[in-house]
């Protein structure tokens, strides 16, 4: 069986030596320009206090962006000094855009109450509102939601702190040519996007925008890695008397030409998240999602800027992401629970430079695990309707890392439907029932990781823990309720 410390060394970050030297001769970013998303979708997450004590701070992280306003990320943000941007789900949208009473209870509750300690920039309002998939749904809600904040900030005094945004995916501007003089705001939010730009030019606040680099990458078959990945290409993306040789700038140019088409060419550009995953799918791994955060972060620090906006880059940068979320949607794909720069219990994949510099990351401290115990097939079993568990597993639990090109798809059969079982049964607290699986699992000591595939041992976590963030959005949502209702 391996003990906590040695699973902990066969996730030693990737930093090859001559990389490391050239890391160490790069400039580090400015400390104002960069900083990370801390999202909450895991089954079981490190404490805030921890994650704050343990990653943040230790490893110079500037500033953070909440994906929801956490009671416990916030008050171990309190007193830190870090530059704190708080996110409102999506599924607020709706009684914040239709009451101003349940607007001021969310600054209150949120903003109002850490305000004193708590250095707050940004209320991101929505998650992703204008993504294509979710079609209209929340195009009648998200800038009434903004202006409503707004107010509310207004009225706590506390406007001239803080800056009121909404995320907009590339999608909102991206069309089908990979050309960005082409590139419009969709049609779809032409009517939203004009009230939405005339509300943070009004504020002066800047635009959002979220890149998905993979995404791109998968969906643009005639483009090179190497183009997402900043390499020095010798046949650069022509674009008129432009050249584009990373996908950045060019999604940057996109945007800034949607911009001037919709009027607000000077508007400034904040890139709210930014990334690749290390797990999930072909072309995920450590070593690739590094290149890419090394590029990704050398390249702000040169302020070059951008072919249409030379010497002014984006005044901010969130990378994607602090942490691995084992419930994030994946709806674009199994990778997107695997964009963390560090494991879900705080141990770093690669090297990036979130503030701390040339230096290696710190890993979080005292991790407190759930006993050495894990869940697999019990091979002297009849395995011939095993198919019916192993898909149960699969959909209550977190399989991702065995699709094409993760580090557990070379997995034969029966190991893979050991990972399935295993994976379910940490996610329900080990608890001796989750491992029944229809009389086809079995309980062991010894742990079942496999070269660069590792079964997950869950962290310990309260039930406080799991109701800090759902427990707020249920009494804000009963609130509006009550309002629409009297």
């Amino acid at each position: 069986m391996l003990s906590s410390s040695s699973r902990l060394r066969s996730l030693r970050p990737f930093v090859p030596g001559l990389l490391l030297f050239l890391l160490a001769m790069a400039p580090p970013p400015p400390a104002s320009a960069v900083g990370v998303n801390w999202g909450f979708a895991s089954s079981h997450s490190l404490p805030a206090a921890q994650v704050v004590r343990g990653l943040l701070l230790p490893n110079s992280v500037p500033r953070v962006r909440l994906a929801a306003a956490s009671s416990d990320a916030l008050a171990a943000l309190a007193g830190t000094g870090i530059a704190v941007s708080v996110g409102v789900p999506d599924a607020l949208l709706r009684p914040l855009a239709s009451s101003t009473k349940a607007a001021a209870a969310w600054v209150h509750d949120n903003v109002t109450r850490y305000s004193s300690s708590v250095r707050f920039e940004y209320i991101v309002v929505g998650d992703e509102p204008f993504v294509l998939r979710h079609g209209q749904n929340f195009h009648p809600f998200v800038v009434r939601a903004a202006e409503n904040i707004q107010q509310a900030l207004v009225h706590a005094k506390l406007s001239g702190k803080m800056k009121v945004l909404v995320p907009c995916s590339a999608d909102t501007f991206q069309n089908a040519s990979t050309l960005p003089s082409k590139a419009s705001f969709r049609s779809d939010v032409n009517k939203t996007m004009a009230d939405l730009l005339s509300f943070l030019a009004n504020s002066s606040s800047p635009f959002m925008v979220e890149l998905d680099p993979f995404l791109s990458f998968q969906h643009n078959k005639n483009m090179s890695l190497d183009y997402y990945l900043f390499q020095l290409l010798s046949h650069p993306v022509k674009d008129g008397q432009n050249k584009y040789d990373n996908y950045v700038d060019a999604s940057i140019d996109a945007l800034v030409t949607s911009l001037t088409k919709a009027g607000f060419s000077d508007m400034d550009i904040i890139i709210g998240r930014a990334g690749w995953p290390t797990d999930g799918a072909v072309n995920a791994t450590p070593a690739t999602a590094q290149s890419f955060m090394t590029g990704l972060v050398n390249h702000l620090a040169k302020k070059s800027g951008t072919p249409l906006r030379p010497k002014v880059p984006p005044i901010e940068m969130y990378l994607l992401s602090l942490l691995d979320e084992d419930q994030r949607s994946i709806a674009s794909g199994g990778y997107e629970r695997h964009h963390g720069i560090f494991t879900f219990d705080g141990q770093a994949k690669y090297y990036a430079n979130i503030g701390q510099g040339p230096k290696s990351l710190k890993n979080a401290p005292d991790v407190n695990y759930l006993p050495s115990k894990w869940c697999v097939v019990d091979n002297n079993k009849d395995l011939s309707n095993v198919s019916s568990s192993f898909s149960s597993a699969c959909s209550n639990g977190d399989c991702t890392s065995l699709l094409p090109g993760g580090s557990c798809s070379g997995l034969a059969w029966p190991g893979n439907v050991s990972y399935a079982f295993n994976n379910y049964y940490q996610q329900h607290d080990q608890n001796e029932d989750s491992c029944y699986c229809n009389g086809l699992g079995l309980i062991t000591t010894v742990d079942p990781s496999v070269d660069n595939c590792l079964f997950p041992l869950a962290v310990r976590t309260s039930a406080a823990t799991s109701l800090h963030l759902t427990l707020p959005m249920l009494l804000l949502l009963v609130l509006w309720f009550c309002i629409v209702c009297i």
